[in-house]
């Protein structure tokens, strides 16, 4: 039933203390798990899991009440198992929580005085859980709480897992979290799991149990419905739901506050992208970091992968260890022996090459990388990041300095071979080398035609290479053998097709490959072996739809 309640008075309620539910339960709650499915349709699953280690002085629990975030909720999706046995008792009249839930009758499973047990509920359908985000109108805001329990009830502290896992089809790069609650990381663990799905999960090992967290993240809207988003109506927005009021509770003195709390939210909970680098390297060291070679740089910079196997490519060419035998598809012809100045990274980049094109090559591709980025990682130990990433970036700036104050384009071309693996450390160098290049032809390396096979031959649609204007030969400003040229946007181009058959023909999406890289640089914490429950999640819990990236809401829940 719809309820017209003024808008000040629904803030004032939405923190609220909660009444005790029944005093003379006594339990410790020593896990607590959720996976929140945020599905295609708008709605989301839930999957709880929490351990229960009842006190020798608390009364049997015999049932839990399970809250959830809104009314609107499919109850013949629940099911529930206690200690991995499946349970019938699951019903909404005998909820005696606060709000809106389920209550879960244990029966023979009942949990003993002094006796441990677990729980896991699955909820297959709640709606109304997404929200415009406020600021950004092209993404959606998921927010979610999970249980918090009367504080007289419990003891002890409660290792405590929150895990989104996204809608199908969003990108890896697409999504962001919002900003941590305290005594969470500040950055959650993310990867795909076996659907695909993006996943963001948050641990927090010495969780109150009686504290409320929220956590949220945000995703484009062209992955949900549009209807299943909801939006701020200014003419609608004392409009409220008056049995979802009751799950939300806040004293009147304490708005200001809460408003403050939203306006920072959102100023904190900026587009945030997935990162290979594991977290340990932004911990801060003294002092810079000196000696790493541009393609390492690129990892600490966290340049596109592909880009950084096509840096790798450039190296190995240069070195004479390698040959484009084609571009469509890319197939290299390698040197035999290789050579013996390679880098490790190098020669896992030219091992790959050597395996069949497919998942044998894409996974060599991985390995090599995951090196890379643990050996950048291990380097970087004891210095400071964020020194360090502004002297290699002051680098890339001073090399496209020189490249842009040569005043011919022989000296141009000359300088920019000389400098070309750290003008790719800038994002837009592909627009800023056709920019530099755009009056004057480029006097192609010498190594050249082993990254080109069509170099040197005039194509239908192709650049016509010259090979009589004179260049800077090796030896010095004058004398010495000529060199071809090439116009600066077809050379700048060659390099960035570069990238694009790496990216299209040997790896696929960047996105995937640098999430799996990212599930090896960034691992996924290892989950307890439980026995009974089979899944992460558990029941038990709260969740709360909220407005915005920045709200609150309480909610309680447990044995009673």
């Amino acid at each position: 039933m719809k309820r017209i309640i003024p808008l000040m008075v629904l803030i004032s309620l939405l923190l609220a203390p909660i009444s005790a539910l029944a005093q003379n339960y006594y339990f410790a709650l020593p896990e607590l798990a959720v996976d929140v499915y945020w599905n295609s349709d708008g709605s989301i699953s839930l999957d709880y899991l929490y351990a229960f280690q009842n006190q020798p002085s608390g009364h049997i629990i015999d049932y839990v009440d399970v809250p959830l975030p809104t009314n609107d909720f499919d109850t013949s999706s629940i099911q529930a198992w206690a200690n991995g046995q499946a349970l019938s008792d699951i019903s909404r009249g005998d909820y005696q929580g606060d709000g809106v839930g389920v209550a879960v009758g244990l029966g023979q499973y009942a949990i003993q005085p002094g006796s441990y047990g677990e729980l896991r509920v699955f909820i297959g359908q709640v709606r109304n859980m997404l929200f415009l985000d406020p600021g950004e109108d092209e993404y959606a805001s998921a927010v979610f709480a999970p249980a918090r329990f009367q504080r007289s009830i419990t003891t002890g502290t409660t290792d405590l897992t929150v895990t989104f896992h996204l809608p199908p089809g969003v990108l890896p790069e697409e999504p962001r979290w919002h900003q941590s609650p305290s005594g969470f990381p500040s950055e959650p663990e993310t990867w795909l799991d076996e659907e695909g799905r993006v996943v963001y999960s948050w641990n927090n090992p010495q969780a109150r149990p009686y504290e409320e967290y929220r956590l949220g993240a945000s995703f484009p809207l062209q992955y949900v419905p549009d209807q299943a988003v909801q939006r701020q109506d200014p003419a609608g927005a004392t409009s409220i739901d008056g049995e979802a009021i009751l799950a939300c509770l806040v004293p009147l003195g304490f708005v200001g506050f809460f408003v403050f709390v939203i306006v920072m939210s959102v100023v904190a909970d900026r587009k945030r992208r997935l990162q290979y680098l594991p977290p340990k390297i932004s911990i801060e060291g003294h002092g810079i970091k000196r000696g790493l070679t541009a393609v390492e740089a690129a990892i600490l910079l966290e340049q596109p992968m592909d880009k950084i196997m096509t840096m790798i490519l450039f190296a190995t060419i240069k070195k004479e260890a390698a040959e484009v035998k084609s571009r469509e598809p890319l197939e290299l012809t390698l040197t035999t022996p290789l050579p013996e100045d390679l880098r490790p990274y190098e020669k896992g980049f030219l091992e790959a090459f050597g395996l069949p094109k497919g998942k044998q090559r894409q996974k060599a591709l991985e390995e090599s990388m995951v090196s890379l980025v643990k050996s950048v990682a291990q380097k970087m130990k004891g210095f400071s990041r964020r020194e360090t990433v502004e002297y290699y970036r002051d680098i890339m700036k001073r090399a496209w300095a020189e490249v842009e104050a040569a005043e011919t384009p022989e000296v141009k071309s000359a300088k920019y071979e000389e400098v070309m693996e750290w003008t790719m450390l800038d994002r837009d160098y592909d627009r800023r080398t056709r920019d530099v290049f755009r009056t004057g032809p480029v006097f192609v390396p010498v190594w050249w035609g082993r990254f080109d096979p069509g170099f040197g031959r005039s194509a239908a649609g192709s650049a016509p290479v010259s090979t009589s204007a004179p260049s800077v030969p090796r030896g010095g400003p004058t004398g010495g053998p000529s060199m071809p040229t090439l116009p600066g946007g077809a050379f700048a181009a060659s390099v960035v097709g570069g990238v694009q058959n790496l990216s299209s023909q040997v790896v696929g999406s960047v996105g995937d490959f640098t999430s799996r890289v990212t599930n090896r640089t960034n691992p996924v914490p290892k989950t307890p072996t439980r026995s009974g429950g089979g899944s992460r999640g558990g029941g038990g819990g709260c969740a709360c739809a909220c407005a915005c990236a920045g709200c609150a809401c309480a909610c309680a829940g447990g044995g009673r």
